[in-house]
């Protein structure tokens, strides 16, 4: 009887006791784990040196004037290019500056009857271009616009044909050197790998192309427009970023 009458005062105590322990617990404040903090985007560098590959569609613009007085005409040669390019970058703070040189096969190709001998076809084929230059631009972090400007040469072979029977008369080669400018615009994709495109205007100076199986000479005058998409490797930068 005595056991009972203990066990029942436990049990009247602890049901007292119990909204107390209620009330305690609920005004607890409840604690919520914070968000954590936004992850800032990388800064991408692009200083360094790069080696790439680039291909797109060209346009030569040739101008005749058979012995540098009477115009034969203009014809432009257009067709596909493909080549590489390899350069170094110096990133300071958003300017970024560069060196770079570009050497491309190309197969430009056109012609025209000549308009001072009309039995005659004149032609033009641009098989090579390279290209040495300086860059200067502005990199929005992963995205960089730049201009480009310095020094152009092509190769080309020069062609007069019968209108007639298109049997070859004569032809001759040249190597001429010329200016260049340009702009592209390129976003890096990861760390070492980029991609862009470009596009440049070729200056080229006249040159007097000598014909060996024919009588007289033409003065040729030559521009050239370039549209290129291009693709770059960086190797990682031996300096730190400014």
């Amino acid at each position: 009887m005595k056991t009972f009458l203990i066990l029942t005062a436990t049990i009247g105590a602890l049901s007292a006791a119990a909204p107390s322990f209620g009330t305690d617990l609920a005004g607890q404040p409840v604690k919520v784990k914070a968000a954590p903090p936004p992850v800032a985007a990388p800064i991408v560098d692009w200083s360094g040196y790069y080696l790439g590959v680039n291909g797109g569609w060209g346009t030569s613009r040739n101008c005749w004037d058979f012995n540098g007085l009477t115009p034969e005409g203009c014809h432009n040669s257009t067709g596909g290019t493909i080549g590489g390019q390899i350069g170094y970058r110096w990133h300071i703070f958003n300017m970024v500056y560069g060196l770079e040189g570009q050497g491309n096969w190309a197969d430009f190709s056109g012609s025209n009857v000549s308009t001072a001998f009309p039995a005659d076809s004149v032609g033009t084929k641009t098989d090579a271009f390279g290209l040495l230059t300086g860059h200067i631009g502005y990199a929005f972090n992963a995205v960089l616009l730049y201009g480009k400007g310095g020094a152009a040469v092509t190769s080309n072979t020069y062609h007069v044909n019968s209108v007639a029977t298109g049997a070859e008369i004569a032809n001759s080669n040249d190597v001429r050197w010329g200016g260049v400018l340009g702009a592209g615009a390129e976003v890096s994709l990861t760390p070492n790998w980029s991609a862009g495109v470009e596009y440049n205007h070729l200056f080229m100076q006249r040159s007097n192309i000598s014909f060996p199986a024919a009588v007289g000479a033409d003065r040729v005058h030559q521009d050239v427009d370039l549209l290129t998409a291009r693709l770059n490797y960086k190797f990682s930068s031996p300096f730190p970023k400014w």
